[in-house]
């Protein structure tokens, strides 16, 4: 691993504070901001986190919705178990048709909120990575549908880029509020986004 880009993640603050208040993930902090914000995660919510590893996010999830509220992590990836026994994991691919029933047989009763922080295998090629970041996100998205509860929330990553406009028309028309917003944990040169759908609609 390139020395420069150790030091580079040493020196990042939101790398060091994950350390200091034990998050697996900087990225824990971009939910936070989230829920701090837009507060679409409550006390005794039921939580399906999409792309959960390493367990970041799993860890805000649960310390949001406190012991009486439920959160089970989906990664294709093994995940270092969270020791709070309200957390629950299993390894899926979200893009497989069985996924839901996969998930179902875990889950306690529909979601109060899905949240997914998937990322495709970066290629380089910015429209393939943008292309599959997308198509992650429009999975995401479709198991929302499944699983949410109506009045039920969605956060998800969106990489920006000719598909994104497409993208946010499809949440619109499931979610009553759409919010965009972009973190202060996420890098500057980052492409990466996020979209926030509020309070979920009948399905007609």
């Amino acid at each position: 691993m390139p020395s420069a880009w150790l030091r580079e993640r040493r020196r990042d603050y939101y790398y060091r504070k994950a350390k200091e208040d034990k998050y697996r993930s900087r990225a824990s902090y971009k939910l936070l901001e989230a829920i701090r914000k837009y507060h679409f995660l409550d006390e005794r919510d039921v939580v399906i986190d999409l792309g959960a590893a390493p367990g970041g996010w799993l860890q805000v999830a649960q310390k949001t919705v406190g012991s009486h509220g439920f959160v089970l992590g989906v990664d294709l990836n093994d995940i270092q178990p969270i020791e709070e026994a309200n957390v629950c994991i299993i390894v899926g691919d979200i893009t497989q048709p069985g996924i839901v029933k996969q998930i179902k047989e875990v889950l306690p009763c529909l979601a109060d909120a899905v949240i997914s922080d998937v990322s495709p295998k970066v290629s380089g090629i910015w429209e393939v990575d943008h292309a599959r970041q997308v198509d992650l996100a429009r999975s995401s998205l479709a198991i929302a549908n499944e699983l949410l509860r109506i009045g039920g929330n969605f956060f998800v990553k969106v990489f920006q880029g000719d598909l994104f406009d497409a993208f946010i028309k499809e949440v619109k028309g499931c979610f009553s509020r759409v919010k965009i917003m972009k973190p202060k944990a996420s890098r500057t040169k980052s492409a990466e986004i996020f979209v926030l759908g509020m309070s979920m609609k009948e399905k007609r």
